[in-house]
């Protein structure tokens, strides 16, 4: 999930990142979102940061938490969790 604000956007630039690497890995294993931190309660302590953050979740629980737009940091990432 890309965690961003309404003030700054969704990461774009990341948003190719995931179309590669869903399409390398099938989009039955990966699933990617983007939700707007402002308004939805449960992302509150994500609010007041200008860095994107990406959350990873497996089984509906958070394992996993990358901030900033570190290409090499969250391919490592996806992959690992897969």
């Amino acid at each position: 999930v890309d965690a961003f604000q309404a003030w700054c956007g969704p990461c774009k630039t990341v948003m190719d990142l995931f179309r590669k690497i869903r399409n390398e890995v099938g989009s039955d294993l990966l699933h990617f979102a983007v939700a707007e931190v402002d308004s939805i309660d449960a992302l509150e302590k994500y609010k007041g940061k200008c860095e994107p953050v990406f959350l990873f979740y497996a089984g509906g629980e958070l394992v996993a938490v990358v901030r900033g737009a570190n290409a090499p940091l969250l391919q490592k990432t996806i992959l690992e969790q897969l």
